[in-house]
């Protein structure tokens, strides 16, 4: 079992910059394929980016490439989501995920390829 408490969301205007952080406990975190969702008001909740076991690859979304940043320090059991160049639209509950082992998951976008969630912090961009 891994529990995931994400943190550092809130208020900021357009153009600035948050840094979310999602700190694991439980079973090995070190091994697990992680990621980032978000889910706006009234709609889906929606990938953002994903992250392999060792932080050697990637993922985003399109929509968030070039100005969000995935990141994760092992060693302090930790996943970080740095984001720039903040939109209104970017304003949603942004959940830290990750799933039950470190194999590569094709479908990173899907809500199904993850076995563990957080509750969630609030991110909202003002215009």
């Amino acid at each position: 079992q891994v529990q995931l408490v994400e943190s550092g969301g809130g208020l900021v205007q357009a153009g600035g910059s948050l840094r979310l952080s999602c700190a694991a406990s439980g079973r090995t975190f070190s091994t697990n394929f992680m990621g980032w969702f978000r889910q706006a008001s009234g709609k889906e909740r929606e990938f953002v980016a994903a992250i392999s076991w060792s932080g050697a690859n990637t993922y985003y979304a399109d929509f968030v490439k070039g100005r969000f940043t995935i990141s994760r320090d092992n060693a302090k059991n930790t996943v970080l989501l740095q984001m720039n160049s903040l939109k209104p639209e970017d304003t949603a509950v942004y959940y830290c995920t990750a799933a039950r082992d470190s194999a590569y998951r094709p479908r990173y976008a899907s809500r199904g390829s993850y076995d563990y969630w957080g509750q969630g912090t609030q991110v909202t961009v003002s215009s």
